[in-house]
């Protein structure tokens, strides 16, 4: 199997794949035939550069169209593609080249400073070469014969309890889309998709281009800010028929934008966290439409959905997609991984999951209807505007700051972006101030990835901590 060959070639050339928008708002419109030809181009120049089979390419690329085509370059010659979220620090990208040895960084030349020594780079400089028509160019690639189980795609966890592990999807990942594609982001033949998050995230790789496709759709990419009057006023120009946003998105738009009909908007989707029943309703008394949330995880991929066709069940995320298989478990999500076809193959360590069932760490309850709750997490992530973060990371960028002693970070509530970072912080010495409030984020900032920094800074004496050590987070959250 290949995604060039099965996919895009069986399409017709000038099927509209992508249309692009920059910073500027100026946009472009990509059809088939032109992304299987210059993503070839651009297969040969990564294998000029000594990309292989099985190789690692990584991305250092906003919402653009360079990034899509490095994706399918790597898809059409077997390499397995890494994209990285643009806000990542050195420190991230450090503990993922050492887990990954990249044979290839594709990267935006004001992102390329945080890249460790060593690794090899295309900029986008480089790409336009290879894009443009007039210049000599390296021999396509070959397209690839790829089994199901062949490495395509790695995506890293938050770091629920230590650092964050890289997670490999294999091409059965790339067509196991279809199921959630019709079921739940719910594109048709014909539509227009814009899926708003970014780069580097599970969602990204999967419904940003994957899922419109698969379901005959194209899809919208956006290489600009989030600006919630220009994100209405752009879906509505461009005659958006499938909108899949953040929560916070959500939020934001019904709070801070006066919410108006999109005449072209059928359907909208969400995942991440709960969407609260006040921004549901404000959605449907303006569009007549409610988003309709979504559930899955890095490991799984989509694994439950309010569905296409039925009502949506407010502050529910629905129902297991057809054909996969859930159960709960002392107030666990399990899921059965042979059930579904984007479950993941191994981790980059090479652990592989041996069970039946497997653990997802998320409590939910379940109404006599059959639709899950979701209630918490068992293991202390952090979902803020849709991003999962790990406790321990936040935590040791704390820590690296001089006057820091001790530091745990939990959740607190948030009324737009469901939950925010708090961090807890115990002095070395000194008395706290606002002054060292702004240090310590600006510090966590510089640290890690920026949406990771705490949004509140408390100081205590003491940490509270079990026999063993370990700090009370539970007893941390019910403080605030």
């Amino acid at each position: 199997m290949n995604i060039i060959d099965d996919l895009m070639e069986r399409s017709p050339a000038s099927r509209l794949g992508i249309v692009e928008v920059d910073a500027e708002a100026r946009g472009r419109r990509w059809h088939f035939g032109e992304m299987v030809a210059t993503s070839a181009g651009l297969s040969g120049a990564f294998a000029a550069r000594g990309v292989k089979r099985g190789d690692v390419v990584m991305t250092l690329v906003g919402n653009r169209i360079e990034w899509v085509l490095t994706l399918l370059a790597c898809w059409r010659m077997g390499a397995v593609a890494l994209p990285c979220n643009t806000q990542l620090r050195r420190k991230d990208l450090e503990l993922r080249v050492a887990a990954s040895n990249p044979a290839l960084c594709v990267g935006e030349e004001r992102l390329l400073g945080e890249l460790p020594d060593g690794v090899p780079v295309m900029t986008m400089a480089d790409i336009a070469y290879v894009l443009d028509e007039d210049q000599p160019h390296e021999t396509p690639a070959a397209v690839a014969d790829m089994a199901a189980e062949d490495p395509a795609l790695i995506v890293f966890t938050s770091g629920t309890t230590g650092d964050p592990r890289g997670v490999v999807h294999a091409y059965r990942y790339l067509f196991g889309q279809q199921v959630q594609a019709e079921h739940w982001f719910g594109s048709r033949r014909g539509d227009l998709a814009w899926c708003t998050t970014a780069t580097g995230w599970s969602k990204s790789a999967r419904n940003v281009f994957l899922a419109p496709w698969l379901t005959g759709a194209a899809a919208v990419i956006h290489d600009g800010r989030f600006d919630p009057e220009e994100r209405l006023d752009l879906a509505e120009a461009l005659g958006v028929n499938v909108l899949c946003q953040a929560p916070t998105e959500y939020r934001m738009l019904a709070r801070r934008t006066a919410l108006r009909p999109l005449p072209a908007l059928r359907r909208m989707v969400s995942a991440g966290e709960p969407l609260d029943p006040e921004t549901i309703a404000a959605w449907q008394a303006a569009t007549g439409l409610e988003p309709a949330d979504g559930y899955g995880q890095t490991e799984t991929g989509q694994v439950t959905a309010n569905l296409v066709g039925e009502a949506v069940k407010p502050g529910s995320m629905g129902v297991p997609l057809p054909g996969i298989e859930v159960r709960i478990e002392d107030g666990e999500l399990q899921l059965r991984a042979a059930s579904s076809p984007t479950f993941f193959s191994r981790y980059l360590d090479d652990e592989r999951f041996e069970g039946e069932w497997w653990p997802t760490g998320d409590l939910v309850t379940k109404d006599d209807e059959g639709f899950l709750f979701f209630d918490g997490r068992n293991d202390d992530i952090i979902s803020s505007s849709g991003y999962r973060i790990g406790p321990t990371e936040v935590e040791a960028a704390l820590l690296s700051h001089p006057a820091v002693a001790d530091a745990a970070a939990v959740a607190a509530p948030d009324p737009e972006r469901g939950s925010v970072v708090r961090a807890i912080v115990v002095l070395r010495d000194g008395e706290p101030s606002a002054e060292l409030v702004q240090e310590l984020k600006d510090h966590c900032r510089a640290q890690t990835a920026p949406y990771k920094a705490p949004r509140i800074v408390d100081f205590v004496d003491e940490l509270p901590k079990t026999t063993s050590g370990k700090v009370k987070r539970a007893q941390l959250r019910k403080s605030v």
